[in-house]
């Protein structure tokens, strides 16, 4: 690598996460001030009784994409496809958030659905993030299985963060912990395991910590107001971290990490299906710490002592939406 190269992606790395945290505080601030169609058509009632604005979401999506097309030092290729991955899973999971009925859940209800000739939002987000993870990893090039691996990294990721999005602050903290694990196991180099050259696909070395820290800037600069209640990343935030998380993962992993990555997430969202994974954390001592650390407490009942922190039923953090049940998994 150049000698000028490396001073702009040392500076990258730095100004990447101030950049996405500053762009999602700003683009919240003006959807707080300004939101499109009205704040009711954001708000809805979490289990405590009070609003929960959705907002926090398109403000996270909107910083880290912002922030990926300012950050200086990225290649044309790994920028174009963090902005693809945060534009498309962010778009079409607000579409969920917005017209979703709940009714539906997982891969297997909303395939179930469409099996039956029934078109529910969530296959709508299925198949639009599908398309969004092709199209980011066709950006970063890369032969066929390349391109292929990419896609489902990019895809699983957004489906991925979006099952945790359950509690306040989990999806971000599980970002945080994923973000932190890229940012040391990324290596410099092409996205293609080494198989094609390095100009179809990154023209230069650019560590995982420059491109995970991007989504996490965003992230973290609204982890107050998630923890706090006042707000959820909802289907667009989480969509669109994860989405970027797996566009980094793919451009900075050799092809045996993005492998062993692709199977972890496939193995998590399976499982997803039969097991719930807030029991599993919350009966696993230091991952429910972790779960509960910032996070008011859980009230119970009326008249009772607050319920232990972390149970499930009320201490979701799914919002409730009139006429549905939430069942997080």
């Amino acid at each position: 690598m150049s000698g000028g190269r490396a001073p702009r992606r040392a500076a990258g790395s730095a100004l990447g996460p101030a950049l996405a945290a500053g762009a999602a505080r700003g683009a919240y601030a003006l959807l707080r001030a300004r939101p499109p169609g009205g704040a009711a058509t954001w708000t809805r009632t979490n289990h405590r009784g009070e609003p929960v604005t959705l907002l926090e979401g398109p403000a996270a999506a909107a910083g880290a994409a912002l922030a990926a097309g300012l950050t200086p030092g990225l290649p044309g290729r790994a920028r174009a496809a963090l902005v693809t991955a945060a534009a498309g899973a962010g778009a079409f999971g607000g579409y969920d958030d917005l017209a979703g009925s709940g009714g539906r859940r997982g891969f297997r209800g909303h395939l179930g659905a469409l099996a039956h000739g029934e078109v529910t939002t969530g296959a709508v987000k299925i198949g639009g993030i599908g398309a969004t993870g092709l199209a980011a990893s066709a950006l970063l090039g890369g032969g066929p299985p390349d391109v292929a691996l990419n896609a489902g990294l990019i895809a699983g990721g957004a489906n991925l963060l979006n099952l945790f999005d359950l509690r306040p602050g989990r999806a971000i903290k599980v970002a945080a912990l994923a973000g932190g694990l890229l940012a040391a196991a990324g290596r410099p180099g092409p996205a293609t395991g080494g198989t094609v050259p390095a100009g179809p696909v990154l023209t230069g070395p650019v560590p995982g910590v420059t491109l995970a820290g991007i989504p996490l800037g965003a992230a973290l600069a609204l982890v107050r107001e998630d923890l706090g209640e006042r707000a959820m990343l909802g289907d667009a935030g989480a969509n669109a971290l994860g989405a970027m998380l797996g566009a980094a993962a793919a451009a900075s992993l050799p092809r045996s990490g993005r492998v062993a990555v692709l199977a972890g997430i496939v193995v998590l969202t399976a499982a997803s299906e039969k097991v719930s994974f807030t029991k599993v954390i919350q009966r696993t001592p230091p991952l429910h710490w972790l779960d509960m650390l910032g996070r008011r407490p859980v009230a119970g009942p009326a008249g009772s002592p607050a319920a232990s922190p972390g149970s499930t039923g009320p201490a979701t953090h799914q919002p409730v939406v009139p006429g549905t049940t939430a069942s997080p998994p």
